[in-house]
């Protein structure tokens, strides 16, 4: 049935002020397009809902029982899109994101604070999780955006922007390694190793690396969190291998960093949305502005 809101609009201002010339006036129309509406509505419904007289023009009886259940129908439907109303705009003031620890704890922060230099009415929701767990909150759309780090080939997810975070090893002031050229897994296997949880997407990088290189070192010991991994470099347990985005490696001076020569030793970054999702412009705003500062952290 084509019944159109223009048309339930017309009906019960006509019924409410009995008068089509005065519902004109009120729905802001002319008199011959409401009564255009009017006729069309009775065509679909199939039965006349005024009786018309050069004095007055009064409801059928069948027009006196649809009249409230008309006037809910609008009355809900005006709730509904207020509502929705509502919703997008308050969701343009928030960014809600997914970020892996290290970016979380890194690049995140510097970015959020420069973002809101410029944009001050925005807030942030920020979860830190590991790869798995940043695709499922964006898949979820407990998250707008998600920075994970892996392959996410999949048809539900759209990359907003992908790059690639190169392995560096991270080792105390004074160790063999500051005196090698080059930094080989090779190298690497030959001392104490740090590694990062099972789990976690540089780890998977890790052993991809030592794995392409013929080799199968045993970790020292492993860590779940970055600032863990680095308290045991600091404690000469071993050497470890983060990413180049990693900021954990700032707060402790005494620790140096190197880029590990070799292109197996990086990782699929990437800044991800559902595919089904369009994001709100504030949302859109931010990951474009954070896309470019990324690729500029990581190349440096």
């Amino acid at each position: 049935m084509d019944v159109s809101i223009r048309q339930l609009k017309s009906f019960i201002a006509v019924a409410k002020f009995k008068s089509f010339t005065q519902a004109a006036m009120h729905l802001n129309v002319s008199q011959p397009t409401l009564t255009v509406q009017i006729k069309r509505l009775e065509e679909t419904l199939g039965f006349q809902l005024f009786d018309r007289s050069p004095r007055a023009v009064v409801l059928t009886r069948v027009g006196i029982e649809l009249l409230p259940a008309l006037e809910r129908i609008l009355q809900d439907l005006d709730s509904i899109l207020t509502h929705a109303q509502d919703s997008e705009d308050r969701q343009r003031g928030i960014v809600r994101i997914a970020a892996l620890p290290s970016f979380a704890a890194g690049a995140l922060p510097d970015a959020i604070r420069e973002f809101r230099d410029e944009h001050p009415g925005v807030s942030f929701v920020l979860k830190d999780a590991i790869a798995s767990r940043v695709l499922n909150l964006v898949r979820s759309d407990e998250v707008d955006l998600g920075f994970t780090g892996g392959e996410t080939n999949f048809a539900d997810i759209e990359h907003v922007f992908s790059a690639r975070d190169q392995m560096m090893v991270v080792y105390p002031q004074g160790h063999p390694i500051d005196g090698q050229r080059r930094i080989t897994p090779k190298l690497l296997a030959a001392y104490p190793l740090v590694l990062m949880d099972q789990g976690t997407s540089v780890r998977a990088v890790t052993d991809f690396g030592f794995s392409k290189a013929g080799l199968m070192p045993s970790p020292a010991s492993e860590a779940t969190y970055m600032m863990t991994a680095i308290g045991m470099v600091k404690a000469r347990i071993g050497v470890t291998i983060l990413p180049v985005s990693a900021r954990e490696v700032a707060a402790e001076p005494s620790l140096r960093s190197r880029k590990i020569n070799d292109p197996n030793f990086s990782r699929a970054v990437a800044l991800i949305k559902r595919a089904d999702r369009i994001l709100p412009p504030l949302v859109e705003a931010f990951a474009m502005f954070l896309a470019k500062r990324t690729k500029t952290l990581l190349r440096g």
